[in-house]
């Protein structure tokens, strides 16, 4: 058996430590020893971004990273999304007022993809939210809600 490796993680503002073989990705570190389920499960080929999760300040595909290299790490999930008060962001409250989810499978990493964008940059260009979005597959919604819900975040005040 290979040799397992503590790590400590910060994940949405929480300390966590987590006992992980050196082949483990953080995708299913996350779920499955830290019990966060709103990460999803995708392709497991870093295609579909249903695993997104910011690592230290980047977009990244959990499924693509070990657990092991990320000791250390600052990370947020669409868990870590929500506000202070335990409610939805403004883009979660979008996607919901705008239907910009159907199966929501894709919904975690579009949110965390553009929560991203929308943290660095308040007002995006149109090509700018493509973009960002570009590495989500979404099956359900034609984009085109999901599109709706961002730039009604941008023209909020």
């Amino acid at each position: 058996m290979a040799a397992l490796h503590v790590i400590t993680l910060d994940v949405n503002g929480t300390p966590m430590t987590a006992t992980v073989e050196p082949r483990r990705s953080l995708l299913d570190c996350l779920r499955d020893d830290l019990h966060l389920h709103g990460t999803h499960v995708g392709c497991e080929h870093g295609v579909c971004g249903c695993c997104n999760v910011i690592l230290d300040g980047e977009v990244v595909r959990s499924c693509l990273i070990f657990a092991a290299q990320v000791d250390g790490s600052s990370i947020t999930t669409v868990e870590g999304l929500e506000t202070r008060d335990g409610g939805l962001s403004r883009l979660q409250e979008a996607f919901c007022e705008y239907h910009a989810l159907q199966c929501g499978y894709c919904t975690p990493g579009v949110l965390i993809a553009l929560t991203d964008l929308l943290n660095k940059n308040a007002r995006p260009s149109d090509d700018e939210l493509i973009e960002a979005m570009s590495g989500n597959l979404c099956r359900c919604t034609g984009y085109q809600q999901i599109l709706q819900a961002a730039r009604s975040v941008i023209a909020r005040p």
